[in-house]
């Protein structure tokens, strides 16, 4: 009697079961509304005929209640697909979908590159970002009126081990120590000066018209100088693979230098910022978002006096604004006073390339410190939805270049130039750091969530590529949604390998 009452009652709940193929037909029903608003005005590798297939054999699913993080998860893999370019010197990676006038040959440009990196290892084929790298370490600069490669900053050693770190990919890292070894060596010739720091023009940054920058003046910047950190962190943990321990040591000993600098010399304590070192003396009076770079690469100790900084992420006359996260802080007299929309301006407007980069500064405080400034995941969670909204112009999904903080209005318009604008990341910032898939140098990885308690009753990362094995990640908080019961589970090809019954950190072992 009991079993044909819980059969009758079982008529009466819906399924909610999700399975892969329902994953496919949301990706599907995504990939058909954007091809739908889209004019295709450029075809590249891949067009958008073919962009679901391509989508279906190659990203991570996500299934979540938020639905603007979700449809621009999606939106944002069908535009970096654009972005992939056969040329005669390999596969490449545009930044911009129209051609302009400073980028390279077959219209390549190297600001955006560790952002491309950081974005597509998560792809299950990462054979052309291999070309993409061996582009500009090998062609790039070949037949060019002007050097290319180091026409901006770049992080490009900590983008290959990161790439690693998800890949696997062990011969074609270490292949390239060499080429690593080589470029750092240039970049000290290039932009190192006496006292030990590097200085960069804002407009070789990507931040040309920033308040504390320069086009003329050698300012000793925190973005070259945490990027160049990064660089030398990750030559020295190749190298150590490679068995190469004297070269290891030897960038070990440069970053270890570098990290002493950057504490010693950009750091503001009466204003408790990281800031520009300006060539003539001292430092400039205005934080940037550019101070938040340092905690990308791990440049900052653990300590209280360096952590206050993010409380100006929160603070609306700091860094908050209606649409976004503003790239000068809202209280500096000069806020948005370089002109609007008639050039590049960094003195506030919001741009995703900045948006990308404190995001995963943010994550890493909140994933690693003790101490974290006074912010939790609630404070990262409203940065990471709001960004996902402010991926819009007329009501459709559109990523450009920059952004009017109080109203989201593109300040380059519905321009050509910038439609698809890859100059940013965000399926790394779901995956790496909401999710909090972390990839380590082992076989293992680590689950830090940032998801706030109580607000995600369910989610699903399905088919991650990591290290040749896809991992899939679920939560169901009622155990209804996915058919594997209650809580957290992590599978490897349908193995499970660890659970929880909350959404909570796991230490996961692949083997």
């Amino acid at each position: 009697m009991m079993i044909r009452l819980l059969f009758l009652i079982s008529l009466f709940i819906p399924c909610f079961a999700i399975a892969q193929q329902d994953l496919n037909s949301k990706l599907n029903s995504y990939v058909a509304q954007f091809n739908k608003d889209d004019n295709e005005a450029v075809i590249n590798l891949i067009p958008n005929k073919e962009s679901a297939a391509w989508m279906a054999a190659n990203i991570p699913l996500l299934d979540c209640p938020d639905s603007a993080i979700e449809q621009i998860y999606y939106f944002r893999w069908w535009s970096f697909r654009k972005h992939i370019k056969s040329t005669p010197e390999g596969t490449i990676v545009t930044e911009f979908i129209e051609p302009v006038k400073h980028a390279g040959k077959y219209n390549s440009i190297s600001c955006a590159l560790g952002h491309h990196v950081y974005e597509g290892r998560w792809l299950r084929e990462t054979d052309f970002l291999k070309e993409y790298i061996d582009f500009w370490f090998y062609h790039a600069d070949k037949d060019q009126n002007r050097p290319r490669f180091h026409q901006f900053s770049s992080w490009i050693a900590d983008a290959l081990l990161a790439y690693y770190k998800v890949t696997g990919d062990k011969d074609y890292v270490l292949s390239r120590l060499d080429a690593l070894d080589k470029d750092y060596a240039v970049w000290e010739k290039e932009r190192q000066l006496a006292n030990g720091l590097f200085w960069q023009h804002d407009v070789k940054d990507g931040m040309e018209e920033s308040v504390s920058g320069a086009r003329r003046e050698e300012n000793m910047r925190p973005t070259i100088n945490s990027y160049m950190y990064g660089n030398a962190k990750a030559i020295s943990t190749i190298a150590m693979m490679a068995g190469k321990k004297k070269l290891a040591d030897a960038y070990n000993q440069k970053a270890d230098k570098l990290q002493h600098l950057i504490l010693d010399s950009l750091w503001d304590k009466d204003d408790q910022f990281f800031k520009t070192k300006l060539e003539k003396g001292g430092l400039h009076p205005a934080r940037e978002a550019i101070g938040f770079i340092p905690w990308y690469f791990n440049v900052v100790p653990d300590e209280e006096r360096y952590s206050v900084s993010w409380s100006q992420v929160t603070d609306t006359a700091g860094f908050r604004a209606p649409w976004g996260h503003t790239t000068a802080e809202r209280r500096e007299p000069s806020f948005r006073t370089r002109g609007t929309g008639h050039s590049c301006e960094w003195d506030g407007a919001i741009w995703p390339f900045a948006t990308s980069q404190t995001l995963r500064g943010m994550a890493n405080l909140l994933s690693t410190y003790k101490h974290k400034g006074g912010i939790d995941e609630k404070d990262f969670y409203h940065e990471i939805q709001q960004y996902a909204k402010s991926h819009v112009m007329h009501g459709k999904p559109y990523i450009g270049e920059y952004q009017d903080e109080k109203n989201g209005e593109w300040l380059k318009g519905d321009h050509p130039r910038s439609k698809f604008y890859n100059h940013s990341t965000f399926a790394d910032a779901v995956i790496q750091d909401l999710i909090g898939f972390k990839p380590l140098l082992n076989d293992g990885f680590e689950l830090k969530p940032l998801i706030p308690q109580g607000s995600w009753s369910y989610f699903s990362l399905q088919n991650i590529p990591y290290k040749g094995k896809l991992i899939s990640i679920f939560w169901d908080q009622k155990g209804n949604r996915y058919g594997k019961g209650k809580g957290l589970r992590v599978y490897a090809e349908g193995k499970l390998l660890a659970k929880s019954k909350k959404l909570k950190s796991l230490k996961v072992n692949i083997k």
